[in-house]
């Protein structure tokens, strides 16, 4: 069998630090597997130097292999710089719908009593974002501001069809939704893809809302594990709230996916959805959880037993971590980022070494 090649998007600050020690996590003798991995230099300086070519490159590189693991980049704010990695990776990897979920870490008390995972499933083009923006003198001296927001039905259809795929594989509900009565045909769209997948997935709870009713019920659904389909501006928005009612932005990891004409993911790429933290910069005390969580994310798309163990052993051993007491500050701890790590990787190695004594 073929070694699985991860692209690996190296970042800036200490984005680039956390990338650094988490691959630590996935040395062969750590997870009982070899990986190839293929890097590119994406620090702000080489993406000048280069004119954004080393973002390109990797995109190819990404679309080859199938899968990817990204440091969190600077984006610099002036115009006529090289702009968001980002935003390339996405349009020429034809990424479709970025996933993160929020869940529990033990020792840090969430919102409201929130305990089970919620997933949101965004579309990751259209809507909003990329939309034409223009304005308007009116008479009387008032102004008026257009925008032109545009959405596909082939990405509704895959960010609904992951999102009752993905909760029939967690045992989650699909929950929430656009506006749909106030926008009937855009966000329309959208609910109608839903309720098309959810006759494909007979088995799945669906409980569609709209939008506001949404943000409004999730707290009092608190003891339901969910995933949510939504648009691009809803579920960045979405994103946000969730992982902070689960008390931090560490115990989430963001996977963007493209598909193939299936509706199978095609080329997935991990990444911490927090930045590049230059306040902590070189210091060895920012959270590495997200992006350990990545790679083990990253880990269970791959179609090998010993990827799918190594995936699960990674999961358990981070939460096995914190709950013991030992965390970074951010999370009431005093470990350092290395000595975090190093931690999960003892509990990954000693998993994976029982479950192979039976036979697991």
């Amino acid at each position: 069998m073929a070694t699985p090649a991860i692209v690996v998007l190296e970042g800036d600050q200490t984005g680039q630090e956390l990338l650094v020690e988490a691959l630590r996590v996935l040395a062969p003798d750590v997870i009982g597997m070899t990986l190839a991995f293929e890097r590119f230099d994406l620090s702000l300086e080489k993406r000048r130097a280069t004119n954004n070519d080393v973002v390109h490159e990797a995109a190819a590189a990404m679309k080859r292999s199938g899968y990817g693991l990204k440091a969190a980049t600077i984006t610099p704010e002036g115009r006529g710089d090289v702009g968001s990695p980002n935003a390339i990776l996405r349009k020429e990897i034809d990424g479709k719908v970025i996933v993160r979920t929020g869940r529990r870490l033990p020792g840090v008390r969430p919102v409201a009593g929130i305990h089970a995972p919620i997933s949101v499933v965004r579309m990751a083009v259209g809507d909003a974002y990329g939309a034409k923006e223009w304005r308007e003198a009116l008479p009387g001296g008032d102004e008026a501001a257009f925008r032109t927001e545009r959405i596909e039905r082939s990405v509704c259809r895959v960010v609904a069809e992951y999102a009752f795929s993905h909760a029939a594989k967690t045992g989650a509900k699909v929950f929430g939704g656009p506006k749909y009565t106030v926008s009937p045909i855009y966000e329309g769209m959208l609910k109608e893809e839903m309720d098309a997948a959810a006759a494909r997935y007979p088995d799945v709870t669906y409980e569609p809302q709209l939008i506001d009713a949404t943000y409004a019920l999730l707290i009092s659904s608190a003891g339901d594990a969910m995933v949510i389909p939504s648009l691009n501006r809803d579920g960045d928005c979405l994103s946000d709230l969730v992982m902070q009612l689960f008390g931090s932005i560490a115990g989430a990891e963001s996977v963007l996916l493209s598909f193939d004409e299936s509706l199978k993911p095609a080329c997935v790429m991990a990444e911490a959805p927090h930045g590049t933290a230059p306040r902590l910069f070189g210091k060895n005390v920012a959270n590495p959880m997200a992006m350990i969580l990545a790679e083990a994310a990253l880990l269970s798309y791959v179609d090998e037993r010993a990827a799918a163990n190594a995936s699960r052993a990674i999961y358990e051993s981070v939460m096995e971590t914190v709950r013991g007491g030992l965390a970074t500050s951010d999370v009431g701890g005093h470990a350092s980022t290395s000595e975090f790590v190093d931690a999960v990787i003892d509990k990954v190695r000693a998993k994976l070494d029982v479950w192979s004594a039976l036979h697991a």
